[in-house]
């Protein structure tokens, strides 16, 4: 009996057979038909994540070789030869390097929290469950304007997406470099942002269906325990979404 082709395999078997880049969101698709019960959205997309050699955290995947390279927020493709061998090149001679500073180590839950991956396991939920999606913003190029529009019989959300705040920057020159605020203080600023969004969707689409999204941390629970009453009579709703993509409103 031949053995079951592991999910980094798959990803492989997948990204091989493209010509040129290709969307995340595509092999999430493509396992959904191919392979559905060998995998999940969120574990195919830590997979993807750590098959390149080019993204900001691959410690969990640090064991095996990368094969892809991230071209664009949530845009892959096969790495080169030459892309690979800069890469090994590099990481023989990142332990030599003296002086370097010291970077804080990665977040226990990996990153599915940053907004651009919730965002994503919303949309895939709200899809799978027959709404419409009318508009997603860019999130990481910082789009103005609601980050999720979509409509089901007649009804019209609006949802402004939240991740969770990484312990270390993602980005920039700073990249690896621990954060002077914590997750949990500046998760908090970034609720208090998603609020005043929530209640000015409410001014200028009165009809819509005003909601806040954020990853399942017990940061956001707690914040929303405090807010329950005000956002309830604001006509708000809170939902919290799983590393796999389920959606629980809080209430």
């Amino acid at each position: 009996m031949n053995a079951q082709p592991s999910v980094w395999d798959l990803v492989r078997q997948f990204a091989e057979a493209q010509r040129g880049a290709w969307k995340q969101e595509e092999i999430v698709s493509w396992f959904r038909r191919h392979a559905p019960d060998q995998a999940k959205d969120g574990t195919v997309r830590s997979h993807v994540r750590g098959a390149a050699w080019n993204v900001g955290d691959r410690s969990q995947f640090s064991g095996r070789p990368p094969f892809l390279t991230r071209v664009d927020t949530g845009w892959f493709r096969l790495a080169t030869e030459a892309e690979l061998s800069a890469w090994r090149d590099a990481s023989t001679a990142a332990p030599k390097t003296a002086g370097a500073p010291k970077l804080a180590p990665a977040d226990d839950a990996s990153d599915w929290h940053t907004e651009e991956n919730v965002q994503s396991l919303l949309v895939d939920r709200l899809r799978s469950t027959g709404w419409t999606i009318v508009r997603t913003a860019n999130t990481a190029t910082g789009e103005h304007g609601v980050d999720v529009v979509a409509e089901r019989h007649g009804t019209t959300i609006g949802v402004e997406v939240k991740g969770y705040p990484s312990k270390t920057y993602a980005r920039g020159p700073n990249k690896g470099l621990p954060k002077p605020t914590s997750p949990t203080n500046q998760a908090g600023h970034w609720y208090s942002h998603a609020i005043l969004a929530a209640m000015k969707l409410r001014v200028a689409q009165p009809s819509w269906l005003s909601v806040m999204a954020f990853p399942d941390f017990p940061k956001y629970r707690s914040l929303h325990a405090k807010t329950a009453a005000p956002l309830a009579a604001a006509g708000i709703e809170v939902w919290v979404i799983s590393s796999e993509g389920a959606i629980e409103p809080l209430e």
